[in-house]
């Protein structure tokens, strides 16, 4: 299953090689021009690197919205899911379904700040295994499935740029306040090998950012995702989920694609 949605995704790309990608924004709504202008500028790039990514950008101020042709394209989701897994957590322990540990909550923590696989593997297992995906719907995931091929738990999860866009906003328009600050403050204070994707947007856009990736198959290809907010009062949400495919250097290069569209979309767009 895997491989083959690897190949339907390489003649996609292959295709956007030969006419730019298109995108959907919402006319009702507008980025200010200087700012799509960017947005535009970043998908070009995009479509020139290797693979392909699905983009999602929102401005939370005036509600636009701009998405790419692959904003809906499933893949992988990596480690973006411990960011749903910590809003699950929250509301559990709001509603006093759970009863969050100062052991939990450092395992939260250490999900958040350095993507903790063994954290995230603890807690998933401690809070209801795949029960965890039934709700992610509800906080915006709603493209997101299980493959039959692989066991139902968090690093096997397919997604969507669209699903990680909502799940920021859900975060950002939903949470409680509290919740909110906290998981914002823990996204703006991620460890420095966490730097990349989102966090392109340079410091002066006060970017946070969730970040995903693994290889592929062990053919070379790699999965580079990121999630987050840039901008004063996270006015901003950018979603990218990237795809390498076969390349030398997988992660490097996935790395730099979405480090660079957010570079190209916000850095010297503030202050």
């Amino acid at each position: 299953m895997r491989k083959r949605l690897i190949l339907v995704a390489l003649v996609v790309s292959l295709t956007s090689v030969v006419a730019p990608a298109l995108a959907v924004v919402d006319h009702k709504r507008h980025f200010e021009p200087k700012l799509l202008s960017r947005i535009l500028h970043a998908n070009a790039y995009a479509a020139t690197r290797p693979g392909f990514a699905g983009i999602v950008v929102r401005d939370r101020k005036t509600g636009a919205v701009w998405r790419n042709r692959h904003s809906d394209t499933l893949i992988w989701a990596c480690s973006t899911p411990k960011l749903a897994m910590v809003v699950d957590l929250l509301l559990r322990d709001d509603a006093g379904a759970i009863s969050l540990t100062a052991e939990d909550r450092h395992l939260m923590h250490l999900m958040l700040n350095t993507s903790d696989n063994d954290a995230a593997h603890t807690l998933w297992r401690r809070y209801g295994g795949e029960d965890f995906a039934t709700r992610f719907p509800s906080y915006g995931m709603t493209d997101m499935r299980f493959t039959d091929e692989h066991p139902h738990h968090w690093g096997w999860i397919l997604t969507t740029a669209n699903d990680l866009d909502r799940l920021m906003n859900f975060i950002l328009a939903k949470m409680p306040a509290a919740h909110r600050d906290y998981i914002v403050n823990e996204m703006r204070t991620v460890d420095p090998n966490q730097q990349w994707g989102v966090w392109g947007a340079g410091a002066a856009a006060q970017p946070g950012n969730k970040n995903g990736w693994s290889d592929d198959n062990d053919d070379g290809s790699w999965l580079t995702n990121s999630v987050g907010f840039v901008g004063p009062d996270a006015r901003y949400t950018l979603s990218i989920m990237n795809n390498t495919q076969v390349v030398d250097n997988g992660f490097d290069v996935g790395r730099k694609t979405t480090t660079e569209i957010s570079r190209i979309m916000f850095n010297g767009y503030f202050g």
